[in-house]
């Protein structure tokens, strides 16, 4: 293949790559149909992440092979490069998670009880209503607070721990690691920080999304309301809420 034609492809991969990398996640995000589909909307987020990564690393490639004719592996190191440095912090994000997961459920061996009738579920004794499930694959814990159980009626904490456990059931932890991990190699990249909040989103959404099949949507609109008192870091107080309001409006609207 000639140069004028390689450096054709190379262009037309870094159109792709640009449009992955700015307009395309920016009009997604602002799309009203991701809160009725939150399955499909995060296929569509893996498939640009996926395909802007190998565009950019592609694009780079074909650059090479243009500057540097006849030196194939000279030219392919930038592409190289960059595929190293993403999959490295893909590396460093998941064994950090897994540690933190570690620890974790070591602390929570020693700061909670075994919930009396409920399996693979531990109370704290904590007054905030809080709730979550900490993945292990089949040895999975869902955790609830003291608070939340003395707050919420029998449907509506089915209906908290279906979502909770909708969570690790469909292994939504990896999909929430593998975009932080995305943030983390581009921090200074706006669209890599807008993509891990709206995955998280969405997961939630698609969460909810198990629970109503098994509770109704003002049974969990109002267990969504109690739980959305939870404290939590600072940092993350503000797109906690606007989470858990998102949530409650959208269960609103189906209903």
């Amino acid at each position: 293949m000639g140069a004028p034609a390689l450096a054709a492809e190379a262009i037309a991969l870094t159109a792709v790559a640009v449009a992955l990398a700015w307009p395309v996640p920016i009009l997604l995000s602002r799309a009203a149909w991701p809160a009725r589909a939150p399955a499909t909307a995060l296929v569509l987020w893996q498939l640009i992440a996926i395909a802007g990564g190998l565009s950019m690393i592609g694009a780079l490639w074909l650059f090479g092979l243009v500057l540097l004719p006849g030196r194939p592996l000279l030219a392919a190191l930038p592409a190289a490069a960059l595929a190293c440095y993403l999959l490295v912090h893909l590396v460093r994000t998941v064994v950090a998670f897994e540690r933190q997961r570690r620890r974790h459920l070591a602390l929570l061996q020693l700061l909670s009880s075994p919930h009396p009738t409920r399996e693979a579920t531990r109370v704290l004794d904590d007054a905030a209503p809080v709730a979550y499930c900490l993945p292990r694959g089949i040895g999975s814990v869902t955790v609830l607070s003291q608070g939340l159980l003395d707050r919420l009626d029998a449907d509506e904490l089915a209906a908290v721990i279906a979502h909770e456990r909708a969570h690790v059931e469909e292994r939504h932890e990896v999909l929430l690691v593998a975009f932080k991990a995305w943030r983390e190699a581009l921090p200074w990249f706006p669209i890599a920080a807008r993509a891990e909040s709206e995955v998280a989103a969405l997961v939630e959404m698609r969460a909810d999304d198990s629970a109503r099949r098994s509770q109704p949507d003002e049974v969990l609109a109002r267990a969504i309301l109690s739980v959305a008192g939870a404290t939590g870091p600072a940092a993350h107080a503000s797109s906690r809420r606007d989470r858990h309001r998102d949530r409650f409006l959208r269960l609103g609207r189906a209903g």
